[in-house]
Parts: C-alpha cells; structure tokens; sequence
C-alpha cells in the first residue's frame, strides 16, 4: 500500500461558479484558475499522483495548455483514476479537508461525498464510506482566513491490486 498528500489552493473571483468536489455550491464568487478551479478535486488528484508516484497534477494538466481551459475537474480525476488503475494501484480511502471561512460547506458535504464516491469508487454501494471530507475555517489568520480564497489538504491511500 502506499499513502499520498496533496495541497492545492485558488482565490475567490467574480463572475465564476463555485464548484467544490465537482458539485457546484450557492456562493457570490467561484474560483480563479485554468480550468474548473475545483480545488478539492485537484488536491485529490496530487494525492493519488503522489500515491502512485506518476507526477502531480501539473505534469499531467498544465495551465499552460489551452486545452485544460475551463476543463471539468472531475473529467480530470476520471482520467487520473484510470491511470492509477493501469499502474496497478486501486484507491483504498480519501480523506480531504477544505478550509475557508465561507461559504458554510456542511450543508454540501453529502453531496460532495457522493459525486466523488462515484468516480473514485465505481460501481460500488459502499464507495461514500471511503471518502471523508471536512470543512474548517481558519479563524481568520492569513489570506484564506481574510476570506481571499479556499485551500485543502487531501491524502489518499492506494493499495496494490492483485494480479
């Protein structure tokens, strides 16, 4: 088995969706960034990268290539997921905290855990049990505390598939 981290952050901006996990949350700002900017998923595909140890999400997604403009993240996981899979991994759990002082994402959390369940576990009843997703403020210290954007910490665990 093998345990990955990733991090990724974006700032709020105007005019954009605020779509959190692929599920697109009531907020007045989305998030600045290439594609989607869903900052959940993206942490989630450099923990399963970095499980996997095939790269991050840049080498496989780079902002400098028009064709990843406005791409859907989850696509992006989708793809990641099945190139996990040929290396010969399949994903154990999920476990991501996402940190901003709002929107309040409670009231999303059961939303967020399904639409993930179903691309990192397929097919499988019991797939939201293997994805946890936290939601923290942070008590209004630095940036992401002033309100400037949203940030989070995901790690995944990979577990070698039988051949």
């Amino acid at each position: 088995m093998r345990v990955g981290f990733g991090y990724d952050s974006h700032r709020f901006e105007e005019g954009r969706k605020l779509i959190l996990g692929g599920v697109v949350i009531p907020y007045e700002k989305g998030l600045k960034g290439h594609s989607d900017a869903d900052v959940l998923i993206h942490a989630i595909i450099d923990a399963l990268l970095g499980a996997a140890a095939l790269g991050d999400i840049g080498s496989h997604f780079p902002d400098t290539d028009e064709k990843w403009r406005g791409a859907d993240s989850t696509k992006l996981l989708e793809a990641v997921v099945a190139e996990v899979r040929n290396a010969g991994w399949c994903v154990g759990n999920v476990d991501a905290t996402v940190i901003c002082e709002r929107p309040k994402l409670s009231p999303h959390i059961p939303a967020i855990r399904k639409r993930l369940a179903g691309i990192l576990f397929p097919g499988e009843e019991d797939g939201v049990n293997r994805i946890s997703v936290k939601g923290k403020t942070n008590e209004r210290m630095d940036d992401v505390g002033a309100g400037v954007g949203i940030e989070v910490h995901a790690v995944a665990l990979l577990n070698k598939t039988s051949s």
